[in-house]
């Protein structure tokens, strides 16, 4: 599988539709206890790209992906005694460009701390080598490593329905992730073969 074999554009399909998207507004309230109720509305905020503002109040841009994902939370707070109210804005409004920019900065965080896991990725394949550690569990814990940057990816990917900037460099890390676990697997096989 090549790094970003499942990669769509920088852009996703979302973001033709969002770049005038009116955006949701989401006031939440979960009882504290039991907490796995609210851990659960978090969760799922979190997972659609939803980005806290306030107290109790998360936004993202009022795209299908998002809608889809804010009524999964609204259910969820329902099913834990709670309430998710969910307001949209219209694009026009005045206070659109400042969530806008809530958001793109919310992805942008998330872009480089996936870089800065991919450089640690890469430093740890460094070390493995360096240490001369060519072994068959070693390469395998290493695979799991890239799956998982690998899902990173493509779940930031989604939420980022405007492409930020930061998505670009994070799939080249990516890409070295792949070519440094590739050089490292021919070390492995080497090894073993010799």
């Amino acid at each position: 599988m090549s790094p970003t074999e499942d990669a769509p554009p920088v852009m996703n399909a979302e973001a033709t539709h969002a770049q005038d998207a009116s955006w949701l507004v989401m006031l939440v309230q979960v009882p504290s206890e039991p907490s796995r109720h609210r851990v659960a509305v978090w969760r799922e905020l979190r997972r659609f790209g939803g980005v806290p503002v306030g107290q109790g109040t998360w936004t993202a841009p009022d795209v299908p992906v998002c809608r889809e994902g804010a009524e999964k939370a609204q259910h969820l707070a329902r099913a834990g005694n709670g309430e998710l109210i969910l307001l949209t804005t219209s694009s026009s409004d005045d206070d659109a460009e400042k969530l806008r920019a809530l958001f793109d900065s919310a992805r942008e965080d998330e872009w480089a701390e996936f870089a800065a896991d991919c450089g640690k990725f890469t430093d740890e394949i460094a070390r493995e080598i360096a240490k001369r550690r060519f072994t068959l569990a070693e390469l395998e814990e290493e695979e799991q490593s890239l799956d998982r940057l690998r899902r990173w990816a493509r779940s930031i990917r989604a939420k980022d329905v405007f492409g930020s900037p930061g998505a670009s460099g994070a799939e080249e890390r990516l890409a070295a992730c792949a070519v440094a676990l590739e050089d490292f697997a021919g070390r492995v096989y080497q090894q073993l073969h010799s």
